[in-house]
């Protein structure tokens, strides 16, 4: 474990990938002790989740595969289910009472479960029932209309999965750790909670600044109509001589200064905000800024108060000095893909992890060690497997 702020919080997690899985990575992270509840090899549907991805997205969990179709498969999930503190599901709404391993059903024998179900639309509504992906839910959420367009007017796909992660993941762990603190809290009863997280919703909550703008002045928000949607040049990215980019965010009338100082634009210092010379101001700053490559600028600008960043690809930000003083970055060893970096956890307020993160092959499995400590016998373990329910 990497981190112990979650110790003895047992979760179950029924999800392969998406916003429930990105939830269980991160309770893992800080020290929960989560096992993945997979399909048994036959009965297993097409696996989507990159594999060096699945050994960071799986790290310090254990794993378990049943046929939760079969009744006995069922029976084997509710007996795990009975000593877990959480359980995560990511099934379509509905499915997961027809199986009969929902809430009432883990509750009826765990009263303290929380059992959080996240689904793209939530369990309600007219749209609970449609399939979708990050791309869906960032549509619906307004967050695309928000991120910009090309010339045609097409909006961009986001370079991360911002809805999976920060609208679904997040929202869910959120959720989750308060459930935990209200059923443990002094005098309370021990209960747990049905939770109902919708990725959608959490896309909606993320555009809370232009939606409550909207809302209250009834104004549509659009992109450039904003300081914070690229109204004025002061918030804007620009490319340097070598090609590669520079974010500038100088929000506050004193960053703003700064960079008009040593760029050598003081004329347009008192003119932040005046709509009438945005433009002339844009083609000042791209001007001064394609004389020197993006770092070079980094270096200068950056250290001097004037929200000056570089935009680093992937290769460049995996060297980078900062996230490697942060630790940012991990080592794990596969028994047979050896030894490789992956992204570390996020762990405030816990120390990170020295040794190599041991990563196990594909096939390995504790469904035998998991159901006996949940009071299987050994011998109705082996006849499960024998069975084709437990693998």
């Amino acid at each position: 474990m990497t981190g112990e702020l979650l110790e003895g919080v047992t979760v179950l997690d029924l999800a392969s990938v998406g916003p429930a899985a990105r939830a269980s990575r991160w309770l893992a992270d800080y020290g929960a002790d989560v096992v993945k509840v997979g399909p048994v090899p036959a009965k297993s549907g097409v696996q989507i989740a990159p594999p060096f991805f699945s050994y960071s997205a799986h790290r310090s969990m254990k794993r378990v595969l049943l046929d939760i179709n079969a009744p006995e498969g069922r029976e084997a999930f509710l007996a795990l289910a009975a000593e877990a503190d959480v359980v995560i599901e990511s099934f379509r709404p509905g499915v997961v009472d027809r199986l009969g391993i929902g809430y009432a059903a883990v509750s009826a024998a765990n009263p303290g479960i929380v059992y959080c179900s996240t689904s793209g639309f939530g369990q309600s509504g007219p749209a609970s029932q449609q399939a979708g992906h990050d791309l869906n839910y960032l549509g619906h959420g307004g967050f695309l209309h928000l991120t910009g367009s090309g010339p045609d007017g097409k909006p961009p796909i986001p370079g991360a999965t911002v809805a999976d992660s920060a609208g679904g993941g997040m929202h869910a762990v959120i959720a989750i750790l308060a459930a935990l603190r209200h059923r443990d809290r002094p005098g309370g009863d021990g209960t747990g909670r049905h939770l109902d997280v919708s990725v959608a919703d959490g896309v909606l909550a993320l555009m809370a600044l232009s939606v409550d703008e909207y809302l209250a002045t009834g104004e549509t928000v659009e992109v450039g109509s904003n300081l914070l949607l690229g109204r004025y040049a002061c918030y804007d990215t620009y490319q340097a001589a070598d090609g590669k980019w520079l974010a500038v965010a100088a929000i506050e009338p004193r960053f703003w200064a700064n960079l008009c100082k040593l760029l050598g634009l003081d004329k347009w210092i008192r003119h932040q905000n005046d709509d009438a010379v945005q433009d002339e101001i844009r083609i000042d700053i791209a001007a001064v800024l394609r004389t020197k490559d993006r770092d070079t600028w980094v270096a200068e600008l950056g250290p001097a108060d004037t929200c000056v960043s570089g935009v680093l690809t992937i290769p460049e930000l995996v060297e980078d000095p900062q996230f490697a003083a942060r630790g940012a970055f991990a080592t794990a060893k596969h028994p047979t893909h050896g030894t490789f970096r992956q992204l570390g956890p996020v762990l405030a307020g816990t120390v990170p992890a020295q040794d190599p993160y041991l990563v196990r092959e594909s096939d390995t499995t504790d469904t035998d060690e998991l159901l006996a400590a949940a009071g299987l016998a050994p011998e109705t373990i082996s006849a499960l497997r024998e069975q084709g329910v437990v693998a």
